[in-house]
């Protein structure tokens, strides 16, 4: 009897650490992180901003939704925001309307970014968003980095729609791309004003002030780039749809929020 009561303790010994072992994940599991009080959606503070957050889909240059964005939703700082609505108010009287395609973008996105371009077998979209560039020349070239000013909360990637605004339809994945620098009636559909590429293009013609952007393009590009201007916003050179709003309020911290309704729930 005393082997048999040995063994049936050490039975109830096992089974106790197993059990303390399966729970301890869901035990110390840490909480979703939220957005600081200082962020909001975008939807909040100005509506009639359009929003095609492309993430959240398969129509990106990774040909895939990307680690964190869980809702098609635009967060920004406070600040931003309010900048954007007031260039909204100043376009809508002008016949336009903004659209935004990236806001807040949380570090894990960041991280799979650089996942994806460290995969160079993985090539899926390059005849869209990178026809020129070589993917083992992402990094070197600038195009994908291990930070973002997008993950400290009040860089935007945005363009104009010229009103009433065309529907734009859902991209299927495996459809025939098109180079992103064909002209705009070759390219995949967007409802927006012609930039001379379309968004997220890894090509210098992307870039702002390239001579090679003439006419009602380029006075596209600066009439985006002259209103936001007035309102606090910095353009990046080398992209014309990308933002950033000074001074920020967070010039020093990566976030890593979720892209979601709940991460500014009751902000």
């Amino acid at each position: 009897m005393t082997r048999l009561a040995s063994a049936l303790r050490a039975l109830a010994t096992a089974a106790t650490l197993l059990a303390v072992t399966a729970a301890s994940p869901a035990a110390h599991a840490r909480p979703e992180p939220k957005a600081p009080r200082e962020f909001a959606s975008l939807r909040s503070v100005d509506p009639t901003i359009m929003q095609e957050m492309r993430y959240t889909t398969a129509h990106n240059f990774v040909g895939a939704p990307v680690d964190g964005y869980r809702q098609p939703v635009c967060i920004l700082t406070r600040p931003a925001a309010n900048a954007l609505h007031e260039a909204q108010r100043k376009l809508l009287r002008r016949g336009y309307s903004l659209k935004v395609y990236d806001c807040y973008r949380p570090q894990r996105a960041v991280d799979h970014f650089v996942r994806w371009a460290k995969d160079l077998d993985d090539e899926e979209m390059k005849a869209e968003f990178y026809p020129h560039v070589a993917k083992s020349r992402l990094f070197a070239d600038g195009y994908i980095a291990e930070k973002s000013g997008h993950s400290r909360g009040s860089t935007v990637d945005l363009t104009l729609v010229r009103l009433p605004a065309k529907a734009t339809r859902r991209y299927v994945p495996g459809e025939r791309l098109v180079p992103c620098y064909a002209p705009k009636d070759e390219r995949f559909p967007d409802n927006s004003v012609d930039m001379g590429t379309g968004y997220d293009c890894f090509d210098t013609l992307s870039h702002t002030d390239d001579p090679r952007i003439q006419g009602i393009q380029r006075a596209n590009r600066h009439l985006l780039k002259g209103v936001l201007g007035e309102l606090g916003f910095v353009n990046l050179p080398e992209e014309w749809w990308h933002f950033t709003y000074k001074p920020e309020p967070f010039p020093d911290t990566f976030f890593d929020f979720p892209v979601a309704r709940r991460s500014v729930a009751g902000h």
